[in-house]
């Protein structure tokens, strides 16, 4: 049986599974939080007030603050592509003409996802710090680019993906946030841990689902780990760009911001490599073909080559004027 039918039969044999997934792992929309929570109410005789405060404690965030905040949320604005990309993985079936369990997921995590972008977009605007415009072209060259994460329609390498990336953002937003509420801006902060609490969930889910597939095909689930970590697992917005520029020249740039807030650095990607190592137990995985062996013993001494690479790496120090935020002023 080729590879691909193998994927099918194991996603086609969990898929009754993943309405439990879905009650553990996602919230019902009547409950969860929606942006309007957090942000001044436009029915109030108060809305200019507080939109005054908002502006005020936005003041005091720094210039790479602001860089990392409006890539985080042009990153949680793509999710168009995101959601068109996983809907054409092998076995999240929508057009079989019943309800499918999988391609039930993806909308309804989709539809939590869409959340943050649209939060974090309104507060951008109202804040004043930053030259919307320039943000907004920047989101659609990304939606309009496309991305490539390595994992063509494969499921077993799309959650390995997920599982990495989810866990990512989360590390991310939970560090804007703790930067935010050190200037005291409790508003920000609030909104960045909330979203991480999200992060953490989907993140929680993603790895469930490889957890579940290597019980059903570890040799296959294991392959998959070791081919993505190969690759590289790239950033959902590597394809980042400013107006006029080259695909991919600004999230370098970005980058770099990153590393120097330490919002999201090469330790971090190091660290998260170890947590799916722990929690997949590759360590005591037994009875794999030779092939999925070598692949498992290069997945448990990756971590250790990682950290003494991370360790060498160098990252621009030089700020770098972005047109996403000249209206904040000055460097």
């Amino acid at each position: 049986m080729s590879i691909k039918n193998v994927r099918l039969e194991v996603m086609q044999a969990i898929e009754p599974q993943v309405d439990g997934f879905m009650k553990d792992f996602l919230m019902p929309i009547e409950k969860i939080w929606q942006p309007t929570d957090f942000l001044p109410d436009s029915q109030s005789d108060k809305f200019f007030d507080d939109v005054e405060q908002l502006r005020g404690e936005a003041k005091e965030l720094g210039y790479d603050f602001w860089v990392t905040l409006v890539a985080d949320t042009i990153t949680e604005e793509a999710l168009p592509t995101y959601e068109s990309w996983l809907m054409d993985v092998e076995g999240i079936d929508q057009h079989s003409g019943k309800e499918n369990g999988w391609s039930k997921w993806v909308r309804a995590w989709t539809a939590e996802e869409n959340r943050h972008g649209d939060v974090l977009n309104k507060y951008l605007y109202l804040s004043g710090r930053v030259n919307m415009r320039e943000i907004e072209i920047t989101t659609q060259h990304l939606i309009a680019d496309g991305f490539d994460i390595g994992t063509d329609r494969d499921p077993y390498k799309n959650f390995v993906y997920t599982s990495f990336q989810e866990l990512a953002t989360n590390i991310s937003h939970k560090r804007v946030g703790k930067l935010a509420k050190q200037k005291g801006n409790t508003l920000l902060a609030k909104m960045c841990n909330i979203i991480a609490g999200d992060e953490m969930r989907h993140h929680l889910a993603y790895r469930e689902f490889v957890k579940t597939i290597m019980g059903q095909d570890p040799d296959g689930m294991v392959l998959a780990f070791a081919d993505m970590m190969k690759k590289k697992i790239v950033m959902p917005a590597h394809f980042l760009r400013e107006s006029g520029e080259s695909i991919g020249e600004a999230f370098e740039h970005f980058s770099s911001c990153a590393q120097r807030l330490g919002v999201y650095t090469a330790q971090d990607y190091v660290d998260i490599l170890k947590k799916l190592n722990d929690y997949w137990d590759l360590g005591n995985l037994r009875g794999l073909s030779d092939q999925a062996e070598k692949a498992r013993v290069y997945l448990m001494k990756l971590p250790e080559r990682l950290q003494r690479i991370s360790e060498r790496m160098q990252f621009s120090q030089e700020q770098r004027a972005f047109k996403w935020v000249e209206a904040n002023g000055m460097l």
